[in-house]
């Protein structure tokens, strides 16, 4: 095993702003790191894409990113892309690649009523992907798909400044809550990661308390192993590492996303136009 001098390098890549809440968790587990976190603002959102468009885009963004920045992990940090294009980015890869999916082994094991709703694209729900995981990890829980047209526009748009009136997010959660033979659903997969960015508002809207659960400390211990593994020292920094952020549709943030970005130690700079694929 290469023991490695240099910080680690992670370059994470979503369709807009909800990767952040998977880059947060990363340089929480791992503050040394240098972060470069693409978002593709300009293709969002992906799940209205054809499979072989996105493959595509997917492939042209890592293949830029990775020449520009040599990372030595790349995090996809999106639901849509990885049930797509996450075995694709692999195969042409040098370095690994770091996939997000549903958490359904996890729910399956802190379900104390068995049922479970996944609440995420209506890509994602459609994707065979998908309910292989559950027929595999789900064991005897019973699962809900339910698939949110809007939320993940919703949540883009909350971290962004905009208002996001409450009765638009109430009607895309409401499907995911089941009652059933005196049992309620008590375990909710966030199977998007723009949806913790509405962390707080589903949790007030809620019509009873259940778990919200959160891929992304998952995901920032896999990457945190791979990285240990191929000889980094990982999780002891004494400060944070640099990060940066560029947006594909070469937007300058709105003031209120640029505090956000300031607070997540992140640093707008220019598009990079082999990007625009």
């Amino acid at each position: 095993m290469t023991v490695h001098g240099h910080a680690p390098r992670l370059l994470f890549l979503d369709s807009g702003l909800g990767g952040l809440t998977v880059l947060r968790a990363a340089r929480a587990a791992m503050p040394e790191a240098e972060v470069l976190f693409v978002a593709d603002d300009a293709g969002f959102p992906y799940g209205s894409k054809e499979e072989s468009v996105l493959i595509g885009r997917l492939v042209r963004i890592v293949e830029a990113a990775s020449e520009e920045f040599l990372p030595d992990c790349i995090v996809l940090a999106c639901n849509t892309a990885s049930t797509i294009a996450l075995e694709v980015l692999r195969q042409i890869s040098p370095v690994p690649v770091v996939g997000t999916v549903p958490a359904v082994k996890p729910a399956a094991a802190i379900t104390q009523s068995g049922l479970v709703s996944v609440l995420a694209t209506p890509g994602t729900v459609a994707r065979e992907y998908t309910r292989t995981l559950i027929d595999h990890f789900g064991g005897g829980a019973r699962f809900t798909l339910a698939g949110a047209d809007r939320l993940a526009g919703l949540a883009e748009d909350y971290a962004s400044g905009g208002i996001v009136d409450d009765d638009a997010i109430l009607a895309e959660i409401v499907p995911c809550f089941i009652e059933e033979d005196g049992a309620r659903t008590d375990v909710i997969v966030l199977g998007c990661t723009h949806y913790p960015l509405l962390l707080d508002r589903l949790d007030a809207l809620a019509p009873w308390p259940v778990i919200w659960l959160d891929p992304a400390p998952a995901i920032a211990r896999r990457i945190a192993n791979i990285l240990a593994q191929a000889g980094h020292t990982v999780g002891v920094g004494a400060k944070r590492g640099p990060g940066w952020i560029e947006f594909t549709s070469g937007r300058a943030p709105s003031p209120h996303l640029l505090s956000l970005l300031t607070l997540e130690n992140l640093e707008v700079r220019p598009f990079q136009a082999a990007f625009a694929a």
